[in-house]
């Protein structure tokens, strides 16, 4: 019996070991979310005096952290091949990033893709460890992707999400799901991640309440998916404007700003042995590297509220607020995160942080915002 023949049998086989475990399981292996539901509260081990402010204003950032991998090689992005992390591997890397935490200070700090019990990453709880390792007392969590087991390339259990942290008590924390992939079989569906927004709500003592919104958007997906959750956030953020909250809202939106200089990186971004842009390619894009046909999906967004960086300062200077990059070593290539609110940011406030290039794909954001006495 030829070898093809073998895989072919074997892959049948795990197909209907799989269907089986599927539907006779008594609890399903990969997690289904409803429209909205509460988000999961954390709490530091230690709660600590929350800051005094001197001005009526705060810092908000926001971060995709990599589940705290670094710039290392993983076998989902960046033509990597690893699948699963030794603690020893991890924690410098999650180190690392509350270091720089605490360098910056954010006094609420959004974060993507953060590992809370997953193979991966050795069943690190990396949000209790930023939690009991920084000035942060409390956290919404929510996840994005939770399966008791993933069969494909030894990935197995998997929990990671988006996160909210504030010094302050958190209320009202919601996930809110966003619109499924229509690009992919049923079964791959069943156990691939699921985009989302957290919210919660904030009371500053002396300071009207306000909300807290992050996002963090598809990623690779090659129908109008992602289109489609920037509309489900945009109608969020208008929902809470006509009730008269204001609020900050940000994350990893993956896709860039209007106007950008360059819209097409599948050139950037290809593995070895790929080809794109070719006759007879097949796709002739690589899937979550050409955002051309995205080129004005954020226009309604920065048109009613206001971005941390003005587009026509991104326009003018857009090497400067760049935030992201395939390629461990080079520097960042393009802008996919974003911070947004329906009041106001402190004049010349906004920063890229450009240089923490190897503690995560993406550069943290950070901005002034603006607070609202009672």
């Amino acid at each position: 019996m030829n070898v093809i023949k073998l895989k072919s049998q074997a892959n049948s086989l795990l197909a209907f070991i799989l269907i089986l475990l599927l539907f006779s399981s008594c609890e399903p292996l990969a997690t289904s979310f409803d429209r909205e539901e509460n988000a999961v509260m954390y709490t530091a081990s230690k709660i600590k005096d929350p800051p005094q402010l001197d001005t009526a204003a705060i810092t908000v950032m926001t971060w995709n952290i990599r589940f705290s991998i670094g710039r290392d090689s993983w076998f989902g992005d960046a033509c990597g091949n690893n699948t699963l992390f030794t603690r020893e591997e991890v924690m410098p890397h999650l180190e690392a990033i509350v270091k720089q935490i605490d360098s910056v200070h954010p006094d609420i700090l959004f974060l993507q893709e953060c590992d809370v019990n997953s193979k991966r990453t050795s069943y690190i709880n990396e949000l209790q460890y930023i939690l009991d390792n920084t000035y942060f007392n409390y956290a919404a969590y929510v996840s994005e992707w939770k399966s008791e087991f993933i069969p494909s390339d030894g990935l197995g259990r998997m929990d990671m999400g988006l996160v909210i942290l504030s010094p302050w008590p958190l209320t009202d924390s919601k996930r809110i799901n966003l619109a499924t992939r229509g690009d992919q079989a049923g079964i791959v569906n069943y156990f691939y991640l699921h985009s989302c927004i957290v919210t919660a709500k904030v009371h500053i003592p002396g300071y009207k309440e306000f909300s807290l919104l992050n996002l963090h958007a598809s990623a690779f997906a090659t129908d109008d998916t992602k289109h489609r959750h920037f509309e489900e956030f945009k109608a969020e953020l208008d929902k809470r404007d006509a009730l008269g909250e204001y609020f900050v809202a940000g994350g990893d939106f993956n896709t860039l700003p209007p106007g950008s200089d360059s819209t097409d990186f599948c050139m950037e971004d290809k593995c070895p042995g790929e080809s794109y842009h070719q006759p007879g390619d097949d796709p002739q894009h690589k899937a979550g590297s050409n955002y051309t046909p995205e080129a004005e999906w954020l226009r309604p967004i920065y048109d009613n509220y206001t971005c941390a960086f003005p587009l026509e300062e991104f326009k003018q200077h857009q090497l400067e607020h760049f935030t992201h990059t395939t390629r461990p070593g080079h520097f960042w290539d393009r802008t996919l995160d974003y911070l947004f609110t329906n009041f106001q940011w402190v004049a010349n406030s906004a920063i890229t942080h450009q240089y923490a290039l190897t503690l995560s794909d993406h550069a943290a954001v950070s901005s002034r915002f603006v607070l609202k006495s009672e």
